[in-house]
């Protein structure tokens, strides 16, 4: 392992968004304040993105497409703001926007490079933004843009990144995943509808327990989804407040005091969110508190999703010598050996997605404690696992409604067969024989496999008439005492 050390390749240059290798070797001569460097010819960025891309050459994973996105919105907000407070020359400002816009569109992905695993700041990915856009700018323009003076006027990257950070999270949960819960809430209830009237044996710590209806599990899963969207909707109010406008250290230094609150407004009339500044921009700047705090959110989603897909995994399981009481959607070969097993591969992909987002979250967390004094300097990391999270469970949640949820069967068969044998039904007896006589009942239907009504019947003084209406399974799901 000692000898396997991994020496940067000093004619790479960039990936493209798809991981190959930029390899035009023609290249043109770009400066900054620190000096002169080669930059590929085609490439639309900058001397700062170039010596981010040499200087981190450590995973290949490059900033998410929603962030590039914000990246792009913000930038346009920003030239919109600032020409607004006669800060910028309206020619410029409008050449500004129509290229901030199409890096926000996506046309320019391969543009952006820079690993996951830069400063902590951000700073890389704000200047790969500010000099893509200048460089787009400038020709769309006719005269120089530049990526500072122009198109970062107003803006700090302490302020843009965390900005970033909040709009691309924020958009990807309106967009992506609240309306994936809304669907998988909608495929539960209509599923619960269908089988509400399917009594089934309940179970706790997996060993029998008192009946219970599978509409009315599914409510329960309907309503730990439902709750997991009101639980992002609350931690939204603070996802929407903004760090723009407080430059490098939350002072609002070199920004006009309005400044803030028009890129909010121009934001929100733009998304169709309602974003707002930030009422502290040093907490926005030194803290991601709502990140951690969204994080967490995403996190109890991704348990509620777990324990869902476990319970479909045990329900399905079988054919024959497991629950089987429904048979998930046969959607592909079970086995590379064992001809015709199928398996429950959408609840199993789905318990990994939650392991990730758990893991993401655990990220996100250690980010957060990178908070010193007037800024957190782990801000790309938060940014890439957050994003990854919500991606994840929208399209999680969308497979389970889709792929399982809808599509699975019920094996009434063997469903009235384990509930017909269930020796706990004796508990419904308790307000009439006592406990103690109860258990013993409960033993002995055990003991000699045998249902429980037939051994009540012997050991008890009750009538036939009685015992099927207080051993009635389905009238058991509906609570409340027996008489």
């Amino acid at each position: 392992i000692h000898d396997c050390i991994i020496t940067p390749d000093p004619n790479f240059h960039g990936l493209n968004r798809e991981n190959k290798p930029m390899n035009d070797t023609k290249f043109r001569t770009e400066h900054d304040s620190m000096g002169e460097l080669q930059v590929p010819k085609d490439a639309l960025w900058g001397a700062q993105t170039q010596r981010a891309v040499d200087n981190f050459p450590i995973s290949g994973l490059t900033m998410p497409r929603q962030f590039i996105a914000a990246l792009g919105l913000v930038k346009w907000a920003a030239a919109g703001a600032n020409s607004e407070l006669g800060l910028m020359k309206s020619d410029v400002a409008v050449a500004v926007q129509k290229a901030a816009l199409e890096v926000a569109d996506g046309q320019h992905d391969a543009h952006f490079p820079i690993d996951v695993f830069q400063t902590g700041s951000g700073t890389s990915s704000n200047m790969n933004a500010n000099e893509v856009i200048a460089h787009l700018a400038t020709g769309k323009l006719g005269a120089d843009v530049h990526p500072n003076d122009h198109v970062n006027m107003s803006q700090s990257s302490n302020d843009v990144i965390p900005t970033c950070v909040h709009v691309s999270a924020a958009l990807a949960i309106h967009q992506q995943l609240l309306p994936a819960l809304d669907h998988l809430c909608a495929v539960l209830e209509a599923k619960a509808d269908e089988v509400r009237d399917v009594v089934k044996t309940g179970r706790t710590h997996l060993m029998d327990a008192m009946p219970v209806t599978l509409g009315q599990e599914l409510d329960g899963w309907r309503s730990q989804v439902e709750h997991g969207a009101e639980r992002i909707r609350g931690s939204l109010k603070r996802l929407v407040c903004l760090a723009q406008g407080g430059t490098a250290v939350g002072t609002g230094i070199n920004a006009h005091p309005k400044f803030g609150e028009k890129v909010a407004v121009l934001l929100s009339e733009h998304t169709g969110v309602k974003f707002a500044p930030a009422a502290s921009k040093f907490e926005a700047l030194s803290s991601q508190d709502t990140a951690v705090e969204m994080s967490g959110q995403l996190r109890v989603l991704a348990v509620s999703l777990t324990k869902i897909a476990n319970d479909l995994r045990w329900m399905n399981s079988g054919p024959l010598a497991g629950i089987g009481e429904i048979a998930l959607p046969a959607l592909q070969p079970g086995s590379s050996i064992m001809p015709g097993k199928v398996n429950p591969v959408i609840p199993e992909a789905v318990t990994m997605v939650c392991a990730q987002v758990v893991g993401n979250d655990a990220t996100i967390a250690v980010g957060g404690q990178s908070g010193n004094f007037q800024l957190n300097v782990m801000l790309p990391v938060v940014a890439y696992n957050l994003l990854q999270s919500i991606e994840l469970l929208a399209n999680a949640s969308t497979c389970l409604a889709d792929k399982a949820i809808r599509g699975f069967t019920v094996n009434e068969d063997n469903i009235n067969r384990a509930l017909g044998r269930n020796p706990i039904l004796v508990t419904a007896l308790n307000p009439v024989i006592g406990y103690e006589l109860g258990a013993a009942v409960a033993k002995k239907a055990y003991a000699e496999g045998r249902p429980v009504k037939e051994v009540a019947r012997e050991m008890t003084e009750l009538t036939d008439e009685e015992l099927d209406r207080l051993l009635d399974p389905a009238e058991l799901t509906k609570g409340g005492i027996q008489h």
